[in-house]
């Protein structure tokens, strides 16, 4: 990208973002977002005072840092004299991203103008960056092709709503593509999508879904002990059925959802049910509307661990658990009945499956699932998940699956089984990492950090 383009681009940016202050102002007023890491956004990233070469992975928010926790394992071993810094763009990302790999080793994504770009890579002085899924940014790609950095994208992937936008912008998106040096990519669908875009072809590579190696049930849940305490704290019975929605996204999905409950009841009286909405600024619409269907709202952030909260039976009766805080999904989902996955009852592509399915649990689906189009239908073929086509066949499915807790096993055993054979995409995006960094492999084909002369970083 030449100078000139640079500037078009920079000063684009400028109008789009005076015209969403306003915005930013109101979410920081009244949503508490946007309110910290302006410095790094702005490209004062970490300074680096050492010549230890530097790994940069960005992941967006809390899913695509979720998906990176064994990938960085992984790197972290191979290369123990690198140092590994995650941007995050929103503030849920970076606060998973802190718990996960410590706060002194995440940042805010610096904005995509050229001048913030120089001023980030001056610091960080990458040896390779790391894009997760598929943000990639004109300038950002710019910058590192002008350093002789080189820029991959690990699992990526691409939904039908991104590539009907990256259609629009036609030839711009095609020539940024082919500075790619390579795109590591989740399967075969998400393989044509990137050539489509124009992604060379020899530059693809099918990988597998990070997701699935980091779909473990041993992470995230804590154990028994961990469970018993937010049981308590919430005032959930583990010996009673518990149903939880996961990531739900519109208040037409949660409507449904609770509905479905209601009738559900009408045969499993001891039902509980958990709604865990996927956005924090969406925590008080929920609470609001669980509220309007006649229950109360017991809120994970008003019941902490070490505290009790006695139900009795008509408290349980007449009591929604809201999971207004982040990082705690599992946990719930760990003691969960049945699952109803968030954003499959409106056209928003679907959640995550896979943390779900190692936990063995069995999950009911929505029809909209095009965002993880091919892990559901791995599912769905071995029968280790349930769909149904329209919300009001929701209830219909909780009580069939509750009413035989021997089908609830199967399904939920098939789904452990889809999950072990996926698996090894950790593997697979770590020797393609250490190729890109120009490292070299042993007569076993283990990936060992000598790198050959003239490698970055060495």
């Amino acid at each position: 990208m030449g100078a000139a383009q640079s500037v078009l681009l920079d000063i684009g940016y400028a109008l789009a973002g005076l015209a969403f202050l306003p915005v930013v102002i109101y979410r920081a007023i009244f949503a508490g977002r946007y309110r910290h890491g302006w410095g790094s956004r702005f490209g004062a990233a970490p300074r680096r005072h050492t010549d230890r070469p530097c790994i940069w992975i960005h992941a967006v928010s809390v899913g695509e840092v979720n998906a990176i926790r064994t990938l960085v394992e992984r790197l972290r071993q191979q290369f123990p004299g690198h140092e590994i810094l995650i941007s995050t763009t929103t503030d849920t990302g970076f606060d998973r991203a802190a718990a996960v790999f410590g706060r002194d080793r995440v940042f805010f994504f610096p904005f995509d103008f050229s001048w913030v770009m120089r001023r980030a890579f001056d610091r960080l002085r990458p040896s390779a960056v790391l894009l997760v899924e598929l943000e990639v940014w004109p300038n950002l790609v710019a910058e590192a092709t002008r350093r002789s950095v080189p820029v991959a994208v690990v699992n990526g992937r691409i939904t039908e709503r991104s590539l009907r936008r990256y259609r629009l912008a036609g030839p711009l998106v095609r020539r940024l593509f082919q500075r790619i040096d390579l795109v590591m990519v989740q399967d075969e669908i998400y393989r044509r999508r990137f050539l489509e875009i124009g992604a060379p072809a020899d530059r693809i590579v099918e990988t597998g879904s990070l997701k699935w190696d980091t779909a473990k049930p041993e992470q995230g849940a804590g154990g028994d002990e961990a469970l018993s305490a937010i049981a308590e704290a919430l005032g959930l019975e583990r010996g009673k059925p518990i149903m939880v929605a996961g990531s739900t996204a519109e208040t037409v999905e949660e409507e449904a959802i609770v509905r479905a409950y209601q009738q559900a009841r009408v045969r499993h009286a001891d039902l509980q049910l958990v709604i865990a909405p996927r956005k924090p600024e969406r925590f008080d619409q929920v609470a609001r509307l669980i509220r309007s269907r006649g229950f109360k709202v017991v809120r994970r952030s008003e019941h902490p661990d070490g505290t009790r909260l006695e139900r009795p039976g008509s408290l349980v009766a007449s009591a929604v658990v809201l999971l207004d805080t982040i990082g705690e999904l599992r946990r719930l989902y760990a003691m969960a009945s049945v699952v109803v996955v968030g954003r499959t009852f409106v056209p928003l592509g679907g959640s995550d499956v896979m943390e779900i399915a190692a936990l063995g649990k069995a999950m009911v689906l929505g029809p909209h699932t095009e965002n993880f189009a091919d892990a559901v239908g791995k599912l769905l073929e071995s029968e280790a998940a349930v769909q149904v086509d329209s919300a009001e066949k929701l209830a219909g499915q909780i009580e069939r699956l509750l009413g035989d807790s021997s089908l609830l096993e199967e399904i939920g055993e098939r789904a452990r089984q889809v999950v072990v054979s996926q698996q090894g995409a950790t593997d697979r995006t770590a020797r393609h990492v250490c190729e890109l960094l120009g490292y070299e492999f042993d007569a076993t084909g283990r990936a060992v950090a000598t790198p050959r002369p003239g490698a970055a970083g060495a």
